[in-house]
C-alpha cells in the first residue's frame, strides 16, 4: 500500500514563502507525473503544478512565477516552493503521484491526504 504523506503548509503573510513537501512510502516500482493540486470549499481541485518523469514542468497561470515544483524521483519526494503568496492562494493543497507499484500493475494515481496553507496578515 502506497501513501502520500505532504508537510510544510501553515500561516503566512501574503507575500511571505512556504514549502510543501511530499513523500511516498511503501512499494513503488516506478513514479511518472507528480502534482500539486488544490480545493477550495465548494469548487473543484484544480492543477497546481506538476513536473513529469522527463523533468517537464507546467503550473497553473495564477502561481507562474512564483512557485516551483521539484522532484527526487530516487527519494519519492516532491516540492512546491510557494514564494509571493497572495491571499487567494489560502486552501488545501494535495500532492498527487501517478506511480506503479510493481512491473505488472497498471498505473494508478495516489493522493495526500492534504495540508492546509493560509495566507492572511
Amino acid at each position: 500500500q502506497v501513501q502520500l504523506v505532504e508537510s510544510g503548509g501553515g500561516l503566512v503573510q501574503p507575500g511571505g514563502s512556504l514549502r510543501l513537501s511530499c513523500a511516498a512510502s511503501g512499494s513503488i516500482f516506478r513514479i511518472y507525473d507528480m502534482g500539486w493540486y488544490r480545493q477550495a470549499p465548494g469548487k473543484q481541485r484544480e492543477l497546481v503544478a506538476v513536473v513529469t518523469s522527463d523533468g517537464n514542468t507546467n503550473y497553473a497561470d495564477s502561481v507562474k512565477g512564483r512557485f516551483t515544483i521539484s522532484r527526487d524521483t530516487a527519494k519519492k519526494t516532491v516540492n512546491l516552493q510557494m514564494n509571493s503568496l497572495k491571499p487567494e492562494d489560502t486552501t488545501v493543497y494535495y500532492c498527487n503521484f501517478a506511480m506503479r507499484s510493481s512491473i505488472w500493475s497498471q498505473t494508478l494515481v495516489s493522493w495526500g491526504q492534504g495540508t492546509q496553507v493560509t495566507v492572511s496578515s
